[in-house]
């Protein structure tokens, strides 16, 4: 694909398409990848390319990540809301009917996998699932699609994944360990810091080493949680980028490259929902070890 009138090498197809559309503070006196330079004070802009985007350090947002998760988070709502406003005592049929499915998965994978009595944790399963789901499903449009699109309207950079985003998956983990923190503290009490000091060696000696084992098992588990879903969903982009990038190699690639796509977006249909399924029953096996008090 070209890029501003000119020719991309397969690198920088590939490094573009990774490159999220990233708003944040250039510093004063940065020069900019069109040479001008950043008056003093700064300056909130939109990034030119990876050395603007590590200028603009930590406080830098990834805009299109925010706005694809939070409007498929959107349509979720939208869509579940509307399926249960017209739901009836009849046979269900067509969209209800697979909405109801999904209910009754996640409702039967809780009641199997948490132990405890918590009227949040069903909502909370099926939020994540579905909403886990969606982001990993925008992974099925065809690369090029909506980057390209975009970029005829002047948008330079767009990655329509969210889940590729390790700020994503890493925020979604964090929330998850936020409420293990929560229901570890409103369940167990002083029973919590008995855990983390007196497990799995019950003698004040070892209260150190007690200590220092469970806080990394305990941070293990956000972090585990967002580069599993991350990891596995970037290595399927990535595939995905470069099978694309094989149409530009020439003509006798053509019946190939588009083998290829089909075959791992077959594929890729079972990776999506499995990723989803594991963070999902992954949160609610941490929050039914959260309410486990005895």
């Amino acid at each position: 694909m070209a890029g501003n009138g000119q020719e991309q090498t397969v690198s920088e197809y590939i490094v573009h398409h990774l490159t999220n559309l990233t708003l944040g503070k250039l510093p004063g006196g940065f020069e900019r990848a069109d040479g001008s330079i950043v008056a003093e004070g700064g300056e909130w802009t939109f990034a030119h390319g990876g050395q603007e985007i590590a200028a603009m350090g930590f406080n830098a947002i990834h805009v299109d990540s925010m706005i694809w998760s939070i409007g498929l988070g959107v349509i979720f709502c939208w869509l579940f809301a509307r399926v249960a406003k017209n739901a009836s005592a009849d046979t269900p049929s067509g969209l209800i009917n697979a909405v109801e499915m999904v209910v009754e998965f996640v409702d039967g994978t809780v009641k199997d996998t948490f132990h405890g009595r918590n009227p949040l944790i069903a909502p909370l399963a099926l939020t994540v699932f579905v909403w886990v789901f969606l982001m990993n499903l925008m992974d099925l449009i065809p690369v090029d699609l909506i980057p390209h699109t975009l970029m005829l309207a002047g948008v330079d950079y767009q990655k329509i994944v969210p889940s590729t985003d390790p700020n994503i998956t890493m925020g979604m983990a964090l929330g998850v360990f936020i409420l293990m923190v929560y229901y570890s503290i409103k369940v167990k009490g002083f029973g919590f810091v008995k855990e983390l000091t007196l497990n799995p060696f019950n003698h004040p000696v070892f209260i150190p080493i007690n200590l220092f084992m469970e806080v990394v098992g305990l941070l293990a588990k956000p972090f585990s949680l967002g580069l599993r879903l991350f990891g596995n969903m970037y290595a399927g982009e990535m595939i995905f980028i470069l099978i694309a990038a094989l149409f530009g190699a020439g003509v006798m690639w053509l019946l190939p490259a588009g083998l290829l796509q089909v075959g791992w977006a077959i594929f890729h249909i079972l990776v999506i929902t499995l990723q989803a399924f594991i963070f999902m029953v992954l949160t609610i096996v941490y929050l039914s070890m959260a309410h486990e008090d005895h």
